[in-house]
């Protein structure tokens, strides 16, 4: 167990410098006592014999001498012991860091490893054709891949650049910016290292690709192991965050279906600059820490901000946690104004590598900071005064950096206009039942797994993990101490920045009281919606584990209690070892069989009928032709064909969004010349239905694709509390299976299996009866 947290002085070296300093205070006294002796002993030896005076003049130049080199020999002995002392402590010091840092590395690549092996298993990957490898990439992530082997066959990475930049090869009739539009930075730098490397020589592209992300998990976990060692001294805490993250995997990671999203690329570098923070916010740190620390932290927010579109909100609920920490004066000014420094230095970098995106600039982040700045300049004394005064200042406080955020916002989108601003607040006044709306992108949204409520199998699993139970113990506590410590400062009581074990204030380390506000946050979130359990739970693991490892924690608890019969400091030290222990053991005896029996399990993921698909658009298609279909279907068909198509799977984009509803129309109840109108005006030549889609069944009635459609539509019919649908026209891609008039006028079917249907759509109407 290693301690990272640089304690100021331990008992005994204070015990060993007071006795020095006793000893040079009486080799002092001494040596103004001896002249005075000397004079004694010369009058009182007047009149005695001669050779009796030469004898005592001779003993005391003898023990003068002695005395002298007592005096010189004393200091070097003590300065010796403590540069022993201090050279051993250096060394056990670095023997600990050393083999922490060997246990982080180990598990970070034990991790990827093992993510390696069970994809491999999982999907056949090794002995799969490369149609088949790209289609395991579910979810419509294969489309970020399709751009990657664009850049390995362009013929220079400039010109593959360029083309990316002016792309009108993917969206039928539109010219977009792919690396703005699609946060392609993570493709780019890959084909740029692939190709400067040399490694096509003796590594496949898609195992280089995979092979990437897999590494980034390795830091993924390394960050959480880091940053757990960091808050409880002992990296056993990092080893038991590992262990819950592999355990929970469902619920803290994507990396298992979707490869190439964007959440696997960037969520990575969020942990590193969490575990920067953490380390950026502790007391007890060097000068040249605290500047490598605050680097890292610069460096992980700009590549965070680089990679996801959605950054900039993750790093708008952080940055709510240090304006809380600010406001209620739990951290240095100077640290905060550095803080914020990196935030802007990250956006502005953001901006400029990002073509001058908009979505930044009217940013709740940069509303935020903007706030924080001008409310603290009006309020230069608001941590001054009794506890009354305060309390209202810190009202005011919030009430002026969230007005000033929301005006300059507003500003913002006013000057500079934003497709997306007005919609995502249309959709959370639907989310929170504050409107009704029957619009199909809001309510398509709201369907989606990521957007909708978390059911009581997350809460299970992470009880079964024994994750759960202890998280809520170590968040009462943490919690509870945080209050304390905020009454205190409130109170006009200075925090301790020399805290000892036995002072029992887990409360009052700022790295605690961050990630204190960090988890309430986030986890309130994560209760609301589901796709926020994978910026929760990873973290929920990390603080758990730091908690029961902290003897800080057990020490808080007993000097809540007032224990008396058994010290607190030693029992503290007891259960900071045996609990953890006790969790670990039980740990690997129940999990361990089942995390190694996913590599032996034999599984088969198979898609005939997609591959089927694929390999006739490849050789019955023409190169320009343009498909029309559902988002998740036409990523599969870019990535493995390169053809165009009329809609991406891209949540982020209104734009896109409005053209995947026009297409989904197939699966409405309109006329045969609605939808040929639609698919025209998008420039489709052939139009891909579902059978999934078309004849899909699920409890959820409501969610349904083409309940969806039917409300939008109006094409819906309340009686007693149930929907039906009701349309003149028959429901589109039931009726176009009949080749009767005048659905055959319009397209003319030229590729069927058991999942999909293919249409053209006719160039010439021909009017057949």
């Amino acid at each position: 167990m290693t301690d990272l947290r640089c304690r100021k002085t331990d008992s005994s070296e204070g015990e060993k410098e007071e006795d020095e300093r006793q000893n040079e205070l009486e080799l002092e006294t001494t040596q103004a006592r001896e002249p005075l002796d000397a004079v004694d002993d010369g009058s009182a030896s007047v009149g005695g014999d001669g050779d009796e005076q030469q004898k005592d003049e001779g003993e005391v130049k003898e023990e003068d001498a002695e005395q002298k080199r007592d005096e010189l020999n004393r200091p070097e002995s003590s300065v010796k012991r403590s540069k022993c002392s201090s050279a051993s402590g250096l060394l056990q010091r670095l023997a600990r860091l050393f083999f922490g840092c060997l246990a982080a590395v180990a598990c970070g690549v034990l991790y990827a490893t093992y993510m390696s092996l069970y994809h491999d298993r999982k999907f056949w990957f090794s002995i799969r054709q490369e149609v088949e490898r790209e289609i395991t990439f579910q979810g419509g992530s294969g489309l970020y891949y399709y751009y990657y082997k664009h850049m390995l066959t362009a013929p220079s990475f400039e010109r593959g650049f360029y083309e990316l930049m002016l792309d009108n090869r993917t969206v039928s009739g539109q010219t977009i910016n792919a690396v703005e539009r699609l946060s392609l930075y993570p493709e780019l730098i890959t084909s740029f290292i692939y190709r400067v490397t040399g490694s096509q020589d003796f590594v496949e592209p898609i195992y280089f690709y995979v092979g990437a992300v897999f590494g980034l998990q390795a830091i993924y976990v390394t960050a959480l192991f880091v940053c757990s060692w960091v808050m409880s001294g002992t990296w056993v805490a990092g080893m038991l965050t590992v262990s819950w993250y592999v355990i929970n995997r469902p619920d803290t990671t994507k990396v298992d279906y979707a490869i190439p999203l964007r959440d696997n690329w960037a969520l990575p570098y969020f942990s590193c600059q969490v575990a920067a923070l953490t380390g950026f916010l502790s007391n007890n740190i060097s000068s040249a820490t605290e500047m490598c620390c605050y680097l890292t932290l610069s460096a992980a927010t700009f590549i965070f901000l680089l990679v996801w579109e959605h950054s900039h909100y993750v790093l708008f609920i952080q940055g709510l946690c240090l304006l809380l920490l600010d406001s209620f004066d739990l951290v240095p000014a100077r640290k905060n104004a550095d803080i914020h420094k990196a935030y802007l230095g990250a956006l502005f970098l953001a901006y400029l590598f990002q073509f001058q995106n908009p979505a930044l600039l009217s940013s709740p982040l940069l509303s935020l900071l903007i706030g924080t700045v001008l409310a603290r300049y009006f309020q230069q004394k608001m941590k001054m005064g009794p506890l009354v005064a305060r309390v209202m200042k810190l009202v005011l406080h919030f009430y002026l950096v969230f007005t000033t955020g929301i005006t300059f916002s507003y500003l913002v989108k006013k000057l500079i206009p934003v497709s997306e601003s007005d919609f995502i607040l249309k959709f959370l006044e639907v989310k929170f039942g504050l409107n009704m709306t029957t619009d199909f992108i809001t309510n398509f949204l709201l369907c989606q797994e990521s957007f909708q409520t978390p059911g009581q199998d997350l809460f299970l699993r992470l009880t079964q993990a024994s994750v759960l139970p202890f998280y809520l113990l170590v968040l009462t506590v943490c919690l509870l101490s945080t209050l304390e410590t905020i009454y205190r400062r409130l109170s006009g009581q200075p925090m301790k920045t020399n805290l000892r074990l036995e002072d029992g204030r887990i409360g009052e380390q700022p790295e605690v009281i961050y990630h204190v506000f960090h988890t309430l946050l986030f986890g309130g979130l994560a209760l609301l919606f589901d796709g926020m359990k994978y910026l929760w739970t990873p973290y929920v693991c990390m603080f758990t584990a730091f908690g029961v490892c902290s003897p800080d924690l057990w020490m808080t608890v007993f000097k809540w209690l007032k224990l008396k019969s058994i010290h607190p400091v030693v029992l503290s030290m007891i259960l900071s070892t045996a609990v953890p222990t006790i969790i670990g053991f039980s740990l690997w005896r129940e999990y361990c069989p089942r995390v190694l029996a996913e590599l032996s399990d034999v599984q088969e993921f198979y898609d005939p009928d997609t591959v089927e698909l694929i390999s006739w658009i490849k050789s019955q298609a023409q190169v320009a032709a343009v498909f029309a279909g559902s988002p998740q279907l036409l990523g599969t068909v870019k990535l493995c064909s390169g053809s165009a198509v009329t809609s991406l799977p891209l949540y982020s984009d209104i734009d896109l969004l409005r053209r995947t509803e026009d297409t989904y129309q197939v699966y409405s109840m309109r006329s045969a010349e609605d939808i040929y109108k639609i698919l025209t005006s998008q420039k489709a030549n052939y139009v891909i239905i579902e059978e999934s889609i078309c004849n899909e069944l699920s409890l959820n009635k409501g969610c349904r694709i083409k309940d969806l459609l039917d409300i939008a539509n109006g094409h819906v019919v309340y009686d007693k509390g149930e929907i039906y649908s009701f349309s003149k026209h028959g429901r589109f891609c039931h009726e176009i299976k009949m080749n009767y008039s005048p659905y055959t006028n319009y397209f003319t079917r030229v590729f069927w299996n058991r999942s999909y249907h293919v249409y053209k759509v006719n160039s010439v109407i021909s009017f057949q009866y």
